[in-house]
């Protein structure tokens, strides 16, 4: 049987494989369009096989919130070029969409088989990374930031002693800043009461030969060291450290002046961020 450029062309449309793929698919097939497309898909799996050891060190993140939950998806491939493409970044925005609608909270075959769908178009090994579904209860809501093309994610969740207060224009931005905030300065705990206490007793012993070494009566070098871990505790404490848009006070401040302002308590109850291409960070 012939094949012609425009039965090429139709497989090509609705498969997005190539048009060299599509036409030996086409001769294969003797025609067949259902079967020629089968072949696509089987060729594609064998393509997949092949691509999996390859490294995928490039990725990116995507994001969204909703009344009840935030989610966080990471996808990754071979190259930032496939990272910037327009596909990857639809395939990532209908995980995303997979994930909210029909309640995942973890990756499965059916997400895995949406980015294998996707290696069988561009020709290059991605990986659905992560997934990450933060549950959000009563008077519970969230904020979120992905930096430029998706290289960092951020979640932060906050807890309101008024419904009311979730929708408050002054409360909304407050928390807008803080996803900014936690993009900008990444901070590793959520405050000081967070923050595992063998790393606190490690860097009091690090602090302690530095102190040492200034020769000072051992007082003074206690002083010097309880003040240097409090500087750097504020240094990676999210609540601790100077709001990014006002220096003059911590994070925590902020929240308190906020609250003050819109007559009710809204507090940070926990930040998540992830990097694309490497590992996640939750407080």
């Amino acid at each position: 049987m012939a094949i012609t450029a425009e039965d090429v062309k139709r497989l090509r449309d609705a498969t997005g494989a190539g048009m060299m793929d599509c036409k030996k698919a086409l001769i294969k097939a003797d025609g067949d369009f259902e079967g020629a497309n089968k072949i696509l898909k089987e060729m594609g799996l064998a393509a997949i096989g092949k691509r999996q050891d390859r490294a995928t060190n490039n990725g990116r993140v995507f994001v969204r919130t909703t009344a009840d939950k935030a989610v966080i998806v990471q996808l990754t491939c071979e190259t930032d070029f496939v990272a910037g493409n327009d596909q990857f970044a639809e395939l990532g925005e209908s995980v995303l969409t997979a994930v909210i609608e029909k309640g995942y909270t973890a990756i499965n075959d059916e997400l895995v088989g949406m980015v294998n769908d996707l290696i069988t178009v561009i020709k290059e090994n991605m990986s659905l990374k992560q997934v990450l579904v933060l549950p959000l209860g009563k008077n519970e809501f969230a904020s979120s930031y992905v930096h430029g093309e998706g290289s960092l994610g951020v979640v932060v969740t906050f807890k309101a002693d008024k419904a009311e207060l979730i929708n408050n224009e002054l409360v909304k931005e407050f928390a807008n800043d803080c996803a900014l905030h936690v993009a900008a300065f990444t901070p590793s705990y959520l405050n000081t009461a967070s923050v595992d206490a063998a790393y606190i007793a490690e860097q009091n012993e690090i602090f302690t030969v530095q102190a040492a070494n200034l020769g000072k009566p051992a007082k003074v070098v206690e002083g010097i060291v309880k003040g240097k871990l409090s500087k750097h505790l504020a240094d990676i404490c999210f609540l601790q450290q100077k709001f990014v848009k006002d220096d003059s006070m911590t994070v925590e401040q902020k929240a308190a002046e906020v609250s003050k302002a819109v007559g009710g308590k809204i507090e940070i109850t926990g930040y998540t961020f992830v990097v694309a291409g490497a590992a996640s960070c939750e407080a």
